[in-house]
């Protein structure tokens, strides 16, 4: 599978390494491009793949060009592209919307996905979508990229992806801050910093893959651990009188609602003369 990389920064080479893991991909199949010089010598040394700081080189070939730069870089990255109407476009730009990619690239084959951090290590969710002008192969294609990050969803409906990017996308940031959380609370009642840490940690752990190893409703399994009268019951009472639950619900949907704002739209934009052609 020929692949192009538009930006080579922490999750571009996220993918690479993943799409190397999995044998989705070898080196010689990829290049990348970056504006960093010194980025782009690092990561042909690192994976033995070629680099470029010229875009419009990276994409000759390409079956799949895929855009993993910065929101803010995107309009001037997307000027120096030209894309060829058998190629396929993998965006996992935050807030670039597939109608501001066809527009700004005069393309129509597009695929956006959203990935998330844990993605790195290959243990990450993704929920992507296709513009109907996607083949059925290219699809094959987009997510064999994309499950080689880790776990993957399509939809349908591109107004998932911005409900995803407040609950998976923005999610592990949650559960960091309830693992500090539970590791300073160990902390605070005495036990060892390194001791409450893998305590925590191997909570969560243990705790994520019992949900979904029993196939039980997380208030089932809580109820599991909670005996009447008891310390759990006692935890989870001062958590529900400061308002545990509300505080979440309106942190995900205050994200909700920041990921629409962001969103890219043409109708928003000013119109440019002519507009890019797609290479013949």
């Amino acid at each position: 599978m020929r692949i192009s990389f538009i930006g080579g920064g922490t999750m571009g080479e996220a993918m690479i390494k993943c799409l190397l893991a999995t044998r989705i991909a070898c080196p010689q199949e990829m290049v990348v491009h970056d504006i960093s010089a010194p980025r782009c010598e690092w990561l042909n040394t690192e994976y033995g793949i070629s680099t470029s700081t010229d875009p419009s080189r990276t994409t000759d070939r390409a079956e799949i060009v895929i855009l993993a730069v910065k929101p803010q870089d995107l309009s001037q990255v997307m000027e120096g592209m030209e894309i060829s109407p058998e190629q396929l476009v993998l965006s996992i730009v935050a807030g670039a919307s597939l109608s501001h990619l066809c527009q700004e690239l005069n393309h129509t084959a597009i695929v956006r996905a959203m990935p998330n951090m844990p993605a790195q290590i290959g243990q990450g969710m993704t929920i992507w979508v296709a513009t109907p002008q996607v083949k059925k192969k290219q699809k094959e294609m987009a997510r064999s990229v994309v499950s080689s990050l880790g776990q993957e969803i399509y939809v349908a409906d591109e107004k998932y992806l911005d409900m995803a990017t407040a609950l998976s996308g923005s999610g592990p940031a949650y559960v960091f801050l309830f693992i500090e959380t539970l590791v300073d609370a160990g902390v605070h009642i005495g036990l060892p910093r390194k001791m409450a840490e893998k305590l925590a940690l191997q909570t969560v752990l243990g705790s994520a893959k019992t949900v979904e190893k029993m196939d039980k409703h997380p208030a089932e399994l809580r109820n599991m651990v909670t005996s009447p009268g008891g310390t759990t019951a006692e935890a989870l009472f001062q958590m529900e009188k400061g308002n545990f639950r509300s505080i979440m619900l309106e942190a995900v949907t205050a994200a909700y609602n920041k990921a629409k704002s962001l969103s890219l739209s043409p109708s928003e934009k000013t119109p440019k003369s002519g507009g890019r052609r797609a290479r013949k």
